[in-house]
């Protein structure tokens, strides 16, 4: 297996001096093409794109904590302080010690630009408390750090199946928790906007593939500002590379993330289209549209290139009545004491605004695009934090502050915690359900929806004094989770609908995406079920890739009818049946079914064991019919023949044998004399009663001459008399 692929570093003295910059390393991905084509903007053909991993997952703080973090991001040489939202990691791996000191943990952190969250917290609401560096030894080590899943490339997955090893303690405690409350309202008849985040699962395996999270890596970027081998001809993956040996150009390595931006901005109006055909009519659109925007020396504005490609997403969002929003990842944090935090987030934030504002969207559904952030880690105490985020807060441009909406999390802030700011600072709050369950105020509420709802007239105020339509967000944690670090994960779909408001915009946040809407919608007679069906396996009815298949098939009847191809606005909608929907863990039914490699039974022969054995089989056979059907002094006098003399000689002689038996013998005559030749008799078979006589005479009268055959002999003239040269022999001894 081919060594990981390391991060690149960037040589900032050869691209300002014009020089080249020394040799990247070896790459896997030296024979990829990279263009504007759809291939090159295609993840399952160019391994230069990846997906966002932030854009897969249920939502970008579902799985964060002290043990899941991204990985190692390596500092640019000479590039200052690097920005947590640099470049997708290439494989996170899992931690290799089981427990982790605190110093530990906030210098991996710190790598990633982010404040580490020094303690544990706990489900009962409980203040954390900061261990400092110098009695960090002494602090008790962390629970046993869960096994990290890994999807088929090896990179981490923190939505897929895997084992959470916990520490008993953690699990007793769970389990002497009081039962959770819940109401038992359910918001029927729903008219609300049900929506999901970032990727649309049926679309991601359409061909082409359809999603708005494609990126790359720094490396990739840097190898791009060197112009082609050939300019004058389109990038070719071995024959027309880029060349590293000529002087880097910024601009050509911008013009390569562009190409990915706009490929991502042109899926947006495609997803949205394919939401609205079923009823799904709320979505967030991924942080990761932009790679690196907000990265602090590869960052760019949008505008000079994006600005008519997202008013025209914009343009369709708008007729259809949509809603979008945005999410901010983790590592976006107003309360860090640490400057380059600080100044990260708030590069994020104006990255956000610019995205949403350049759509150009009605006044009501520019107002209602907001975008949900973290208050993040508690730094010196829960108070500490509120006030630094207070400061940060005031600096914001006004149009960051017209957007910006908090959540409670699932580490540490509760509703209790945040809905007293939120109301100081006109902010409003999204309650997330989830969430609540895990971190909520143990002395004031109960966990469950019951007690909740109390507070819903405050968390609603928040929404209308700045006039945004009010949202929520739904998920449920997996069956069989106990501890709070395990019930964090989102489980696939959900099982039924918060008590909510009935018109109210719910976004539901699971692995499963627009399925786990459809689950909803098909369980409850929401609107919009009757437009869905389920898929057929391995069997995509509303592509071309059969059709296109088929039409460049080398050999192909003339009689054949050309095959009809679909338009492609209706490439990857589902057909005109709808069949969008797959049953739970069926996902694999979206992509062509993969061979089956049946393995080998080690007591099973193999082909070639079979092959041989039969050959020698059928030697030994030949051999034994050729000893019984020839003489002995035959096989005396072949003794030093080569098989195949002996198998030819044996073929001759069945070959005389079987003409000896299907055609009389004819002998011939000796020559005949001049004159006039003497009749010689002639033995003539008779029947006879005797068995014992082999040989017999005709009986023949005395001026009788013995009957000739009518045997025309080979030589004879024609009307002519019988040819001398053969004579029909019926002797039974011949």
């Amino acid at each position: 297996m081919a060594p990981k692929r390391k991060r690149a570093t960037d040589n900032t003295n050869g691209v300002v001096n014009g020089d080249a910059p020394p040799a990247l390393p070896k790459r896997r991905s030296s024979a990829r093409t990279v263009t504007t084509s759809a291939a090159a903007v295609n993840p399952d053909k160019n391994q230069e794109v990846i997906d966002a991993p932030n854009a897969l997952r249920a939502s970008p703080d579902s799985d964060v904590n002290e043990d899941i973090v991204p990985g190692e991001v390596k500092k640019e040489q000479d590039a200052g302080e690097e920005s947590p939202l640099s470049e997708a990691p290439d494989v996170v791996e899992p931690p290799k010690k089981k427990a982790k000191s605190t110093t530990a943990k906030k210098a991996k952190s710190e790598q990633n630009g982010v404040e580490p969250k020094v303690a544990a917290k706990k489900a009962g609401g409980k203040k954390a408390v900061k261990v400092e560096e110098d009695d960090a030894q002494q602090a008790a080590p962390a629970a046993t750090p869960a096994k990290k899943p890994k999807n088929a490339d090896g990179e981490f997955d923190p939505e897929a199946d895997g084992d959470e090893e916990v520490d008993e303690e953690e699990v007793k405690e769970a389990l002497s928790r009081p039962p959770p409350v819940n109401s038992a309202y359910l918001p029927l008849p729903w008219t609300g906007r049900l929506g999901f985040a970032c990727l649309n699962t049926y679309l991601r395996n359409s061909n082409p593939p359809v999603f708005s999270s494609r990126t790359c890596r720094i490396q990739s970027i840097l190898e791009h500002r060197h112009p082609l081998q050939d300019p004058s001809q389109p990038e070719h993956p071995t024959k027309n590379r880029p060349d590293r040996s000529k002087p880097a150009d910024v601009e050509l390595g911008q013009r390569y993330v562009e190409s990915l931006c706009l490929a991502n901005v042109k899926d947006v109006s495609k997803m949205v289209r394919w939401n609205d055909r079923y009823n799904i009519r709320f979505f967030r659109l991924s942080s990761e549209m932009f790679p690196f925007a907000s990265h602090p020396e590869y960052g760019y504005k949008l505008a000079p290139f994006a600005s008519e490609a997202l008013a025209e997403a914009g343009k369709v969002i708008a007729e259809l009545g949509h809603r979008v929003t945005t999410h901010p990842g983790q590592f976006t944090q107003l309360g860090s004491p640490r400057k380059p935090v600080i100044d990260n987030a708030i590069r994020d934030l104006d990255y956000h605004d610019e995205m949403l504002s350049l759509l150009k969207l009605p006044e009501q559904q520019n107002r209602d695009a907001v975008m949900i952030l973290h208050m993040g880690g508690m730094f010196e105490g829960k108070q500490e934090t509120l006030d630094r985020f207070r400061g940060q807060y005031a600096n914001l441009s006004q149009s960051v502050k017209n957007r910006l909406v908090l959540e409670n999390d699932d580490v540490g802030w509760s509703v209790h915690d945040l809905l007293p700011v939120c109301e100081e600072l006109n902010i409003p709050l999204v309650l997330d359900f989830h969430h609540h369950n895990i971190v909520f105020d143990s002395t004031q509420i109960r966990e469950g929806t019951k007690d909740i709802m109390e507070l819903y007239p405050r968390i609603k105020a928040t929404w209308d004094r700045k006039g945004i339509t009010q949202k929520m967000h739904y998920s449920e944690p997996t069956p069989a989770a106990i501890t709070p670090r395990q019930r964090r994960k989102h489980n696939p779909r959900v099982a039924t609908l918060p008590p909510c408001s009935p018109d109210m915009d719910l976004m539901i946040e699971a692995k499963d995406k627009e399925q786990a809407v459809f689950e909803l919608m098909r369980a409850f007679k929401l609107p919009g079920f009757d437009r869905i069906n389920d898929v057929l396996p391995y069997v995509r009815n509303d592509d071309n890739k059969a059709a296109l298949a088929l039409m460049n098939k080398k050999k192909k009847k003339t009689e054949e009818p050309e095959p009809e191809l679909i338009p492609e606005e209706d490439v990857g909608m589902g057909g005109p049946e709808g069949r969008v929907y797959w049953p739970p863990g069926m996902e694999e039914w979206l992509r062509p079914k993969k061979r089956e490699v049946k393995k080998k039974d080690p007591a099973e022969k193999s082909t070639e064991q079979k092959k041989k054995e039969a050959a020698e089989l059928y030697a030994a056979r030949e051999a034994e019919k050729r000893i019984k059907d020839e003489p002995a002094s035959e096989h005396e006098s072949d003794v030093d023949a080569t098989p195949a003399t002996k198998k030819a000689k044996a073929a001759m002689r069945a070959k005389q044998k079987s003409t000896a038996t299907t055609e009389p013998k004819v002998t011939t005559k000796p020559p005949v004399k001049k004159g006039r030749a003497k009749k010689q008799p002639q033995s003539v078979p008779t029947p006879s009663s005797s068995d014992d006589m082999n040989e017999y005479e005709p009986q023949l009268d005395d001026d009788e001459e013995p009957p000739v055959p009518a045997i025309k002999a080979e030589g004879s003239r024609k009307g002519g008399r019988r040819s001398a040269k053969a004579k029909v022999n019926y002797n039974e001894d011949d």
